[in-house]
């Protein structure tokens, strides 16, 4: 038996062994060129290091199809680039809509009414989940993240229907809204706390009006917090709108968030959409759900149609053809030249800098959480070539307008977009019947810890 067992140890102990360590070492090259590589790389950042000279030439900023501009929108420091992007959608349609007048939304106003929801949708979860042990996945869940200020284009959906918007002069931005971490962290912590009081509720066997009771009352101690950073949400408000040089031009005119939200949206977007995305590990032209990722309790989960990127290429090309601009959202932060603002796989050879390759496909980094759906932007324009391929795309980032050479936006190339874009939502005046009936399947659910799905942020 003690045979047995120290033979298991010695098959099952495969730490860095002084053999391994000492032919590792001797691997390593210690040529004049490596150690001057080394020193470079030390007291310089890495992508300066590995920028393609090649790429670093003047952009090519002429479009054959682009959406009217508008004004570059900074979500600072903060994760709520999936409302900005929405909010870009929606301007750019209503402006479409009068042909001139101009409006910006207030995203403070909708960041509180978000925060709120996935706040009661975290306390909700606890109480249903209740009766699992505390290490069990779906509990942890809960608690690993029990609040967020990333989210998805749903979230712009439910939430406008429920509460309906403001322009951002009656509900500017606060301190915390543009800088959230500590304003999150503290709600979190408070979060939890009441989690474990509910917990205790349902060990006790409480009443489903107890928990009514209970969870009303926490909801008024995070409504409290999110009043004093955040701000007070109105009910009611004053405004006339204007044109595209910032001069009032029409009679101010009373009205409640969802007064405005009708006369500027004109109703409900949930029914008007589809969100299509490019995941190859995955069936194409199959409909797919993300469990409980939602803004809201009783809100949609994040649905979407499984398509591959030639699709996707199609209906964006027809959206912006008709001057409409798309919610889209890519791993921003791979192969991307920010000073410039310009997206190609070329920008850096992190390869020939450490004598090595990266040459995991699409569905490869995926799998193993090196990609996935990071930072919504706003695809805006598109330059078609005489056989109507793309030969660039732009988007407007939610950054601020100094960022980048471009004004604020990002210009892609067809090879990044392929490899880095990953969900769209279109208009369903733009997708084909049969496209539609696709999306009307009944889904293959998946688990929200899916690498794939983080929230845009």
């Amino acid at each position: 038996m003690a045979f047995l067992m120290c033979a298991c140890l010695t098959s099952y102990a495969q730490g860095i062994s002084p053999q391994m360590l000492k032919q590792i070492q001797q691997s390593q090259k210690q040529t004049a060129a490596d150690r001057a590589l080394g020193n470079a790389i030390a007291a310089n950042a890495i992508d300066n290091l590995a920028q393609n000279h090649e790429t670093a030439g003047q952009l090519d900023t002429y479009f054959s199809v682009e959406t009217p501009k508008q004004s570059i929108s900074d979500q600072k420091s903060s994760g709520r680039c999936w409302m900005f992007s929405g909010f870009n959608v929606l301007r750019s349609n209503f402006a479409k809509k009068t042909d001139s007048l101009r409006v910006e939304f207030s995203q403070a106003y909708l960041f509180f009414w978000d925060q709120l929801e996935k706040a009661n949708l975290f306390l909700q979860g606890v109480i249903d989940t209740g009766k699992k042990p505390i290490d069990d996945p779906r509990v942890q869940f809960f608690f690993h993240h029990p609040i967020s200020d990333g989210g998805t284009f749903c979230g712009v959906a439910d939430l406008t229907a429920k509460y309906g918007l403001v322009p951002k002069a009656v509900m500017p931005e606060s301190y915390s809204s543009d800088n959230t971490s500590k304003m999150a962290s503290l709600i979190k912590s408070k979060l939890r706390e009441q989690g474990l009081q509910l917990r205790d509720m349902v060990a006790q066997g409480k009443k489903q009006k107890d928990f009514d009771a209970a969870k009303t009352e926490m909801l008024g101690v995070i409504y409290h917090m999110l009043a004093l950073t955040i701000g007070q949400p109105p009910m009611e408000f004053t405004y006339a709108f204007t044109n595209s040089r910032g001069r009032a031009v029409t009679q101010p005119k009373t009205y409640t968030p969802q007064s405005f939200y009708k006369e500027v949206v004109g109703g409900d977007l949930n029914g008007t959409f589809i969100m299509v995305m490019n995941d190859p590990r995955r069936e194409y032209y199959k409909t797919y759900e993300v469990e409980l990722d939602r803004h809201m309790y009783d809100g949609h989960n994040w649905k979407y149609l499984n398509l591959p990127m030639e699709e996707i290429e199609k209906l964006a090309i027809a959206t912006l053809k008709d001057g409409r601009k798309l919610y889209s959202s890519y791993d921003a932060g791979k192969f991307l030249d920010r000073k410039r603002g310009y997206a190609d796989l070329n920008n850096f050879d992190y390869g020939s800098l450490f004598g090595t390759t990266f040459n995991m496909n699409k569905a490869q980094r995926i799998a193993t959480f090196d990609s996935g759906s990071t930072h919504a932007m706003t695809l805006t324009a598109v330059d078609l070539d005489a056989q109507g391929n793309p030969r660039k795309w732009k988007v407007e980032n939610s950054w601020g307008p100094s960022w980048g050479e471009n004004g604020g936006c990002v210009i892609l190339t067809p090879e990044w977009f392929r490899e880095y874009m990953f969900r769209l939502v279109v208009d369903k005046k733009y997708v084909s019947p049969e496209m539609l009936r696709q999306f009307e399947q009944k889904p293959t659910m998946v688990v929200p810890e899916d690498p794939l799905f983080a929230e845009d942020e």
